[in-house]
């Protein structure tokens, strides 16, 4: 049995997220273990890092497969690119030792959120930015953006009440502005169930005047959802890369 790591770039507007379910056949992971099920002629389970929601993007998502044996990585993925629509890409194949898992032996990842600030969004990227309309204040986000790095409990940042701990910790979130748009860029140990979008959602508030600094320490206390900004939209949000050891 030989384990290989996957990097894979995904435009996800058109899919359901990244976990198969059996009512769609539009999820990334669903498309993943079809085509390449299809290639080596058994049936192959593909795992992620971690699951992205309907319309989130991906340029450096990984996952992990076990095959048979060694296969032929450069003729493995060009079968894929012939196979896979034109919106999912393995761009690498890498021969990992046995026991990797993409998810349980991820150290952190980063994640950037673009917002589209002008009246109507931009026609040739509205599909990558989240449209949210109106002057931000990049400054006044970024003290509020010191608030939330570091190790803190999270519980009111997610949208999922199962969580076996809400504890996260945020290495870095850097915001810029670039003409109409601002990029923000998260870094951390790991992310809940729409937490990069609540975070988002929460400092454009801020920036907007919607809601002061201190509100943002005041719902990391109170660990209460409704404390928290709105949650961002799925487009704006993409996946860049996935840390490991």
């Amino acid at each position: 049995m030989r384990t290989y790591k996957l990097t894979i770039a995904y435009d996800g507007s058109r899919y359901q997220g990244w976990q198969r379910q059996p009512s769609t056949d539009l999820t990334i992971q669903g498309t993943l273990e079809k085509t390449i099920s299809g290639i080596l002629g058994y049936d192959v389970e593909v795992q992620g890092s971690g699951r992205t929601d309907g319309g989130v993007h991906a340029k450096g998502q990984t996952a992990s497969i076990v095959l048979r044996g060694k296969i032929e990585e450069a003729q493995f993925l060009s079968e894929c690119a012939k196979r896979l629509p034109e919106d999912i890409c393995i761009w690498k194949i890498e021969l990992v030792k046995n026991g990797f898992h993409a998810r349980h032996s991820a150290r952190g990842k980063c994640y950037v959120y673009t917002v589209d600030t002008r009246e109507k969004a931009d026609v040739f990227s509205r599909k990558y930015t989240g449209h949210y309309p109106g002057e931000l204040d990049v400054s006044v986000m970024g003290k509020a953006a010191g608030i939330l790095v570091g190790a803190h409990d999270f519980a009111g940042f997610t949208d999922r009440k199962d969580e076996k701990s809400t504890i996260r910790r945020i290495y870095d979130i850097m915001i810029e502005r670039q003409g109409e748009k601002v990029v923000i860029t998260y870094r951390g140990s790991g992310f809940m169930y729409h937490m990069v979008r609540i975070l988002t959602g929460t400092l454009l508030e801020v920036g907007s005047g919607m809601r002061s600094i201190e509100s943002v320490g005041a719902a990391l206390e109170s660990k209460v959802r409704a404390d928290a900004g709105f949650l961002a939209q799925a487009s704006g949000l993409t996946l860049r890369e996935v840390y490991y050891h």
